[in-house]
């Protein structure tokens, strides 16, 4: 794959890196900790991030609030190029006003002349009769695009764009050793539509019986800060946590994808429902299994070899229970993880000369 963010303008100029930065989400912290370890040292950036202040802090870069459209706008008139960094941006899933959000800056790009390029991006779902028709058109402006998995390539291809994938950037994420043998279960899990109160039980006792089988301490990891943070609180006043299983829980608060790589080393297991949390644990070593409530979980967990639970499926707690004893204490082989990190390595070659 060869780049196509060669400067038309003067070398000065920065890219304009495009996420969901800033908005207290590990996942997306990690993504953008991959894109700039990817990128030529010395490449000028601009950041869009909503906590300016934090991914100013972190990374000692220039930002631009992400969620006023005209000042990310304004920001592209001085960039030479447009990059999509990670996640999956085209889709109408959060709603299709976030969409068009996209949509407005890859059109303003290349109506400037600028390269645009969709980095280890995914690709839906797209819902909406007239949200399959504006991808469809925005495709084929994109100057270098790489798929961070094969069902969102196949999207693409049906929608007439054909791209290559890699895998998903966090693949490449710095790996630390796992020494979790023995330790506690972390649990990395969100709320969701899929899961009403009378779905919750099934989950939670199977937690319960393994935690208590094992003998095992239950770590809470609220992965996105905003969505997670009183997950397990909500669950408890609801009176829905079996009482052992309460008893062995504690939530604990990471601010850092290294932060949260470094529970995930000293786990005995990782339950993961975000889909970055079953890739950190992975490039922790951690033993892992995933719950998925969205494709994209249940692609990774299949490249990872882990067991994977659709929460569209009806859920015994005997059988999560069986899963997960299963995984316990057998940490994730380094060969997988080694593989996907080099697939997720080639997205460097969308970005630098």
């Amino acid at each position: 794959m060869a780049t196509l963010l060669r400067a038309q303008q003067s070398a000065g100029q920065p890219l304009l890196l495009c996420g969901y930065y800033g908005e207290h989400n590990l996942g997306d912290d990690a993504l953008l900790e991959v894109l700039l370890a990817q990128l030529a040292p010395g490449t000028a950036v601009v950041i869009t991030a909503h906590d300016e202040q934090l991914v100013q802090q972190r990374h000692g870069l220039p930002t631009v609030q992400r969620r006023s459209l005209r000042a990310v706008l304004a920001a592209l008139r001085h960039c030479r190029a447009l990059v999509l960094g990670g996640g999956s941006l085209l889709q109408d899933a959060t709603s299709f006003t976030s969409l068009l959000y996209y949509g407005a800056l890859i059109t303003a790009a290349r109506a400037q002349g600028k390269p645009v390029v969709l980095w280890g991006q995914g690709l839906g779902p797209l819902h909406r009769r007239r949200s399959r028709w504006l991808v469809r058109l925005l495709l084929p402006l994109a100057t270098a695009v790489c798929w961070r998995d094969s069902a969102s390539a196949a999207l693409a291809a049906s929608l007439g764009r054909r791209a290559p994938v890699a895998a998903d950037p966090v693949w490449a994420s710095q790996a630390v050793p796992w020494h979790g043998q023995g330790g506690p279960i972390v649990v990395c899990l969100r709320p969701t539509p899929q899961l009403g109160a009378s779905d919750w039980p099934a989950y939670l006792e199977a937690l319960a019986a393994l935690a208590d089988t094992a003998d095992r301490p239950v770590l809470w990891l609220p992965f996105h800060g905003d969505q997670d943070q009183t997950l397990l609180s909500d669950l408890q006043r609801a009176g829905l946590l079996p009482p052992t299983l309460s008893a062995r829980s504690r939530q604990v608060q990471v601010l850092t994808p290294a932060e949260a790589k470094a529970v995930f080393a000293s786990a005995g297991l990782v339950i993961a429902m975000r889909l970055h949390g079953l890739i950190l644990a992975a490039v922790s070593g951690a033993p892992a299994a995933a719950l998925s409530y969205d494709p994209k979980v249940e692609a990774a967990a299949l490249a990872l070899g882990c067991p994977c639970h659709s929460l569209l499926a009806p859920a015994s707690p005997e059988q999560l229970r069986h899963s997960w004893q299963r995984q316990l204490d057998r940490p994730t082989p380094a060969e997988l993880t080694e593989t996907l990190r080099r697939q997720a390595a080639q997205l460097a070659d969308l970005l630098n000369v």
